[in-house]
């Protein structure tokens, strides 16, 4: 085994696996997706899709991940490779780098809006503020405006920071870096929510200027409409939160469960993380922003802000709700409220760098540290067409395509290798081995028959969105429709960056598969692993 990383203990596994799991979309995407989606009905299909892609999905990469590490593999090309002679897994396992590679072009961009925010508040810039100007902070921030009709370089400079800061701890390695960050940042994270979801449950209408109790908030998130429960929306997005807030079908959970020794546990640990997960999302993320803004903008303004999405409300609303608590509370509660965003953003962020120093590091020799600076400086080249250009769709196009798509597709395919084609009895002698809990027999055959009929099912219903995507409907309608010159410049400037995206996506996805391609010749010609490879 060329690459000697290794887990410092079972809890910094745990943390650092449930960190890879726990991001943005906990905070800032379960709670408003739940108030689309029928409010309490949603959780129904939510569990649903949870107990039945979920976590069979879990047990799959975990167990895909644990058994490649056996034969020195840490990336899921030549993981995927060891469990089928065919070469067509090891290009289909290039999802799981690439994958990581587009979701952290833009993922770090992400994660530093959280460091300019909890600066912000520091440096009071909150403070004395109207609603209109806190949004407008968050509008020029993503123009890269003063706000005067100047260029303003410090959100590039926070990126950079962010890039430097995950640089830096991917070069420190499993236990000396990652592991270090989830044992400190994970239990923050916990301890900041806890604060918070008490803040925002406990609020009293009429005090800070709330005009309503923070439970009714709860009340609008969790009181159920089931007539939403059998439209096919809905499911679809309950599937999808679920590969949102899980990371499956990315590559990284494999690549951690890599590292776990070939008779550790690898059930319990799969569930603990999982489960770790859920509550953050379910108990916390639910008890944060959503309560805290029905207390002061009342149900019908939260209903219309929800429609657009939780980042406008984590950014945009929540700092001018928090400066009503006052001069100290305030400035306390956003430290913390956006510290917790970047522990979870971070946590994953790290997580998405290590299948690609990984690969380096197996197939092409490379030190830790020169694998740390190469995926600093791609990211760096890659995301940055994301924060010059975010207001003409590169952002959204980078999160289309790699943080949704290719999750779907790669997670229908690794199911499929894993039940079908390795096959359910070698695959579930891999998941038990070891295991410090008995899993109900009941999954082998849920994760055999009904999770790759549900992933395909989730994929087919996508496609008309896909296609719709592809041909760029929306933005040749507005055009369409748009009678302002100036509006159809945007409108067609917008179309060529968007295009421009998308084959700078595809030229990525090439390069690794040929860089694939490279490292398999290269054992080829070793003469390693001549028992479970074919040649091309």
């Amino acid at each position: 085994m060329s690459n000697k990383e290794n887990w410092g203990s079972r809890v910094g596994l745990v943390l650092a696996m449930a960190g890879n799991a726990v991001g943005f979309g906990n905070f800032l995407r379960f709670p408003v997706q739940a108030v689309q989606n029928g409010g309490g009905a949603f959780i129904i299909p939510y569990l649903v899709c949870f107990l039945l892609m979920g976590i069979p999905l879990l047990f799959v990469e975990w167990s895909i991940g644990r058994h490649g590490g056996r034969y020195g593999h840490h990336s899921t090309p030549f993981m995927m490779g060891a469990m089928d002679k065919r070469a067509l897994w090891k290009y289909i396992g290039v999802f799981g780098i690439f994958s990581n590679i587009a979701i952290a072009a833009y993922y770090c961009y992400l994660e530093s809006w959280t460091l300019a925010y909890i600066w912000n508040f520091i440096s009071g810039a909150f403070h004395g503020k109207t609603s209109e100007e806190v949004s407008a902070i968050f509008g020029n921030y993503v123009s890269l405006s003063n706000g005067t009709g100047g260029f303003d370089i410090m959100p590039i400079v926070f990126w950079i920071i962010c890039l430097a800061m995950n640089t830096y701890i991917l070069s420190r390695g499993l236990s000396g870096g990652v592991e270090v960050v989830a044992k400190i940042g994970m239990p923050l994270l916990i301890i900041f929510g806890i604060f918070l979801a008490y803040k925002g449950i406990t609020l009293k209408a009429g005090q800070h200027g709330a005009i309503n109790d923070g439970t009714l908030g709860l009340n609008y998130l969790w009181t159920p409409n089931f007539d939403s429960i059998w439209t096919p929306k809905v499911w679809l997005a309950a599937a999808g939160q679920i590969f949102f807030t899980l990371s499956v079908g990315m590559g990284s959970i494999q690549c951690y469960a890599s590292f776990v020794k070939g008779k550790d546990d690898i059930a319990l640990n799969s569930m603990s993380a999982g489960w770790m997960n859920e509550f953050v999302e379910v108990v916390l993320g639910s008890s944060i922003i959503i309560p805290i803004s029905v207390g002061y903008l009342g149900i019908d303004k939260v209903a219309e802000l929800a429609a657009n999405g939780g980042l406008g409300m984590g950014f945009k609303t929540l700092p001018y709700l928090f400066e009503q608590w006052g001069p100290t509370l305030s400035v306390v509660s956003g430290i913390m409220f956006f510290s917790l965003l970047f522990f979870a953003g971070i946590t994953s962020s790290l997580a998405m760098g290590t299948p690609c120093m990984s690969f380096l590091e197996d197939e092409y020799k490379w030190s830790r540290e020169k694998a740390a600076l190469t995926f600093g400086l791609v990211i760096l080249v890659l995301g940055l067409p994301t924060v010059l250009f975010f207001n003409y769709g590169v952002f959204d196009e980078y999160d289309y395509w790699a943080g949704t798509v290719s999750l779907v597709v790669f997670a229908l395919a690794e199911v499929v290798l894993f039940s079908w084609v390795f096959g359910i009895k070698k695959g579930w002698a891999e998941l038990m081995e070891g295991a410090d809990i008995k899993i109900p027999n009941v999954y082998k055959y849920i994760t055999l028959y009904i999770t790759p009929v549900l992933l395909g099912a989730v994929f087919i219903a996508s496609l008309p969105e896909i296609w719709s995507k592809i041909i760029n409907k929306d933005i040749y309608e507005k055009i369409g429709a748009a009678t302002d010159s100036t509006v159809i410049a945007e409108l067609q400037k917008t179309l060529l960056f968007v295009n421009i995206s998308r084959i700078g996506l595809i030229f990525v996805f090439a390069v690794i598969a040929f860089m694939v391609y490279k490292a398999y010749q290269k054992r080829l010609k070793e003469g390693k692993n001549l028992t479970w490879v074919q040649q091309l």
